[in-house]
């Protein structure tokens, strides 16, 4: 039976690293207070103890005020004031037994809790008192061993029949209800309030409200929210009252508390002592089921001895008694509604004039975008984060040169991105902007860069362009670009080497560009300059081998075209020197006698 107790123990302590790092952190001390704040990363949704920064509920409720367990704790004391004992010994009344997952789901929270917020001072016998009258410590410890309740806890049906009248806000994910919402789970979240205070304390992906590790680390948070030390008793009221705006119930949970502090220990999960009585009078709906309780020792009642009845001649005067002065009701104090943060309180992301963006290469685009943070009622909310992004191929960016940039909204909600500026790349490209912290959809902005234009090119003054094959063109040209009668800087050329203006296709032969590595080409781009205009320098252009008469085409985007002439000349021949002739027999000079050797013979 002992060996069978012990299994049943560490269930709840060996259920993957989250649960061992508590047990770990548990076992180092049998005193609590004594115990190291963890410092592994492998609970919660960031390091141990980092939950969400919101606020409470708006609802003011975390169990939107559903029915709870009213038992109060036995009246003897558990162990000695002051002791507690983390050994697994079941010593002291069943009542303060705490099944082995739930203590350690506790445990691990206060510990998460005090290293993240250790001004809140949350002691883990306030999850104890709430957990036990709201599920009795999650139906005895019926939780598996990731420590989710099974089957899983739900409350009454909220449908204002003797309860709060909440609507479905989950679409049924967490209660199974498309209708109306219920508390679920061993801290009893209703869904509204757990779609801001879930938790993934024992890393398994999830955020379950049905898992006491995630469940107790979001009470914790809750209770400790708006600035709450629970070390003051004015705080720690206001932070149970939070949790169900009772008088009654917070009586109810302190008691607990007390008890709890006075000293506790384990039991195996599901052999916990359920609670019996419930303040709505009943268990409509409520899904809890009875535990296995722990084995008792049965008393025998002491007979009540009773007083004989007094004699007639002993009779006394009966003196009436004073009239009962009705005590005044206690009164609850009012609960401060909680303040949730900006981006909490931000229901979507409004386009503000989604003007066309567009502009021309190298420029600013003249607007922004610009969003408006609204709440569920469409009301504008101020200081909300959003964060805005490029998406595209080309190389705008923002001032500065980031890519993305952080903007908070001012107190009309409004947030407006920094300049946007074009780099040389053409085409389109998205601006998103989100609120950072949530994952709400993007608002998103369409933007285009275009090339520049010129609806104008014409050559500055010059001679005519001559040159003779094989040489090249002396002159220097220039071309003026302007676009709408202003100076067109930075706008791409095309220059061609044509034959005819009313054909142009590039020629095959006469005059060439002359490329830096050396080589021809009859077609280049090239870009007008800051003055807006564009220049080839003497010798830039080749006459080639062939004579005739060439057309220089230069076109931009935006309309802009011009012909420029080249004549290229055949080079000059020079005369050739005269043949003398030879001189008439008999004009004096002597015929030259043939050689004997030449003479035939006879």
């Amino acid at each position: 039976m002992a060996a069978h107790i012990g299994r049943r123990l560490r269930r709840g302590a060996t259920s993957g690293a989250v649960v061992a790092a508590a047990v770990a952190a548990l076992a180092a001390s049998q005193a609590p207070e004594a115990t190291t704040p963890a410092a592994d990363n492998t609970g919660g949704d960031q390091a141990v103890g980092a939950g969400d920064s919101a606020s409470p509920s708006p609802d003011g409720s975390v169990t939107g005020n559903s029915p709870y367990y009213t038992d109060l704790p036995p009246l003897n004391t558990p162990n000695k004031p002051g002791v507690s004992t983390n050994l697994p010994v079941i010593t002291g009344p069943a009542e303060a037994g705490i099944p082995a997952s739930v203590y350690a789901a506790y445990k691990r929270a206060e510990l998460s809790i005090r290293s993240t917020d250790p001004g809140c001072n949350l002691p883990w016998q306030v999850l104890a008192g709430i957990g036990k009258v709201e599920s009795g410590q999650a139906r005895g410890g019926r939780v598996d061993a990731n420590g989710t309740a099974s089957p899983p806890i739900l409350g009454p049906v909220l449908d204002g029949v003797g309860f709060a009248k909440i609507t479905d806000t989950d679409g049924g994910a967490f209660d199974g209800d498309k209708v109306h919402d219920r508390a679920v789970g061993p801290m009893q979240f209703i869904p509204s309030t757990w779609a801001t205070w879930g938790q993934d304390a024992n890393s398994d992906g999830k955020k379950d409200p049905n898992n006491i590790y995630d469940a107790a680390q979001a009470a914790g948070l809750y209770l400790c929210a708006n600035d709450r030390n629970l070390a003051l008793q004015a705080d720690l009221d206001q932070a149970i009252l939070s949790y169900n705006h009772s008088r009654e119930y917070l009586n109810t949970v302190m008691s607990w508390v007390a008890f709890y502090q006075r000293g506790t220990h384990q039991v195996p999960d599901g052999t916990g002592v359920l609670p019996g009585s419930r303040s709505d009078g009943g268990n409509r709906g409520n899904g809890l089921h009875p535990a296995t309780p722990l084995p008792t020792t049965p008393t025998t009642p002491s007979p009540t001895p009773v007083a004989p009845k007094p004699k007639p001649s002993e009779s006394r005067p009966v003196t009436p008694k004073p009239p009962t002065v009705p005590e005044k009701p206690p009164v609850t104090p009012p609960v401060t509604p909680p303040t949730l943060p900006p981006a909490a309180r931000v229901a979507r992301l409004a386009i503000v004039a989604n003007e066309e963006l567009t502009t021309t290469t190298g420029n600013a685009f003249a607007g922004s975008p610009r969003v408006a943070a609204l709440d569920a009622s469409g009301k504008p909310v101020s200081g909300v984060s959003v964060r805005f992004e490029i998406f595209g191929t080309t190389d705008t960016r923002f001032a500065g040169g980031g890519t993305t940039a952080t903007v908070t909204t001012g107190s009309t909600g409004l947030a407006a991105s920094p300049v946007l500026r074009a780099g040389e790349k053409t085409g389109s490209f998205t601006v998103k902007a989100t609120v950072v912290g949530r994952t709400l959809d993007a608002a998103k902005f369409a933007a285009t860069v275009t090339a520049r234009t010129a609806d104008t090119l014409a050559r500055v003054a010059g001679d005519p362009l001559t040159a003779a094959t094989g040489t090249s063109f002396a002159q220097e040209i220039q071309v003026k670009a302007t676009d709408k009668g202003a100076l067109a800087p930075g706008v791409t050329v095309t220059a061609v080497i044509v034959t005819s203006k009313t054909d142009p296709k590039e020629s095959t032969a006469g005059p060439s560009f002359k490329t830096s590595d050396g080589t021809t080409v009859r077609t280049v781009t090239l870009k007008t300059g800051a003055d807006g205009l564009l220049t080839f320098a003497s010798g830039d252009l080749l006459a080639g081998a062939e004579a005739g008469t060439y057309y220089l085409q230069l076109t931009a985007p935006g309309g802009g075209t011009t012909f420029i002439d080249l004549t290229v000349t055949a080079p000059a021949t020079t005369d050739p020197q005269p043949t003398p002739e030879p001189t008439p027999s008999g004009s004096g000079t002597p015929e030259a006698t043939p050689s004997p050797s030449t003479s035939p013979s006879a």
